[in-house]
């Protein structure tokens, strides 16, 4: 059996891309009797683990919980500020380590998702070594670029980056845009001028339609409590952090002259919607619905089918798995003009920029769109999903990479 520990997603099935990439790859491979999944999870703060959410997840013991047939681990973290999420990563590896080593764990893969402990990263890939396993990194996007970081920290990200590629067996992007940044950056500066080992996999999503019917009363009493009626409103789902352009977003929305509503289904920070309140008065404009958050996974999927239309405003990401499963689910979708989301979604979406005015006449064009016109543009969206993004795929994938490092392994 291959053994794979996974450090750095919080949780699993929340609104971040690890997030989701983490529940989805588990879920794939649950009755793979070859793979042995173990995830390290937030027991307090942002984001943290709330395993009562998810259906059939089975406590192990204090802090351990089985789900999907993969081993997940909580980790206690103190509050404070932005070195939380390296304290996080750090007390995960080391009980991954510990865990290696006490369970005489054979050629173990070690997968750290996000660029935050580099500074440490040579400790722990030597640590790992010794323990006859190998460290894989996936980058994610450009966290030195996000906009809720102080200059010093967007700093630290960005030397921490080079530090963990460096540091790293195979670096494991989701999109091409980010495999070609990581050469460009890092091509000769590994351990003896070495480049970096890299390959490309790309997130999944799903095109399957939801298991519950339009007039499932789970869905009809949803709407009802949320003023909303289906194909009458816009959606968007993902973490409400600044650089996923929530504000241009709601701005252009409220610029508009549609009839439909704007829901936003995201875990809010309370801080930052103040601020939005205070730059934007959208208490004002009641077409602008945050409508909290949806944990039933088909439930989520029935309200992005019956959305009229999907708003996509991430811009440092690589492939975002919210993206994926909104082209799997909804007919048109929105999405900002940037290279990773134009890399994924190619001709079957329409794009908008940050420039004034631009989403709001994008809505309002996309309001005048004929049902059979929008079913066209969602059919094209599928296609493109079932073609490169299927989790299917993705998990093949995934499972290629693994085994081709256990034989090596084997072989030395």
């Amino acid at each position: 059996m291959q053994h794979v520990f996974i450090v750095g997603a919080k949780s699993l099935g929340a609104y971040g891309g690890y997030e989701t990439f983490v529940y989805k790859l588990t879920e794939y491979h649950q009755h793979n009797g070859e793979l042995k999944y173990h995830v390290a999870c937030k027991a307090n703060g942002d984001g943290c683990m709330d395993e009562t959410r998810l259906r059939d997840a089975r406590p192990l013991g204090k802090g351990i919980f089985e789900f999907h047939s993969a081993r997940c681990f909580k980790i206690k973290v103190p509050n404070i500020g932005p070195a939380e999420a390296i304290f996080y990563d750090i007390a995960a590896l080391e009980a991954c380590c510990r865990y290696i080593e006490e369970h005489h764990i054979p050629h173990p893969i070690v997968y750290i998702l996000a660029c935050r402990i580099g500074p440490f990263a040579a400790h722990f890939q030597k640590r790992i070594h010794k323990l006859g396993g190998r460290v894989f990194l996936n980058p994610d996007g450009h966290e030195w670029m996000r906009a809720k970081w102080s200059a010093p920290v967007r700093k630290y990200w960005k030397l921490s980056e080079g530090m963990m590629v460096r540091h790293s067996d195979l670096v494991i992007c989701d999109s091409t845009n980010i495999e070609s940044y990581i050469h460009a950056c890092y091509d000769g500066k590994g351990p003896g001028g070495a480049d970096p080992r890299t390959t490309y996999i790309a997130y999944g999503a799903e095109t399957r339609d939801s298991a519950l019917p339009d007039d499932a009363p789970q869905y009809t009493a949803w709407l009802r409590d949320k003023g909303l009626a289906p194909g009458g409103y816009y959606l968007v789902v993902g973490r409400f952090v600044p650089e996923n352009n929530y504000e241009t977003m709601i701005r252009e929305f409220m610029k508009s002259a549609s009839p439909r509503d704007f829901a936003i289904i995201t875990n809010v920070n309370d801080k930052f919607l103040e601020q939005l309140e205070v730059r934007l008065h959208f208490k004002n404009d009641p077409r602008i619905k945050f409508v909290g958050t949806v944990y039933d996974q088909e439930l989520l999927k029935k309200i992005r089918e019956n959305a009229w239309g999907y708003l996509h405003g991430h811009e440092v990401g690589g492939t975002n798995p919210s993206l994926l499963e909104a082209l799997g689910s909804t007919d048109l979708n929105l999405l900002l003009d940037v290279g990773f989301n134009r890399e994924v979604a190619e001709d079957t979406a329409l794009y908008w920029t940050k420039e004034p005015g631009c989403l709001a006449a994008l809505i309002e064009r996309a309001d005048k769109i004929l049902p059979s016109e929008a079913q066209a543009w969602g059919e094209k969206a599928k296609q493109r999903v079932k073609t490169a993004y299927s989790w299917q795929k993705i998990g093949q994938e995934y499972e290629k990479v693994f085994a081709e490092d256990r034989n090596s392994a084997q072989n030395v």
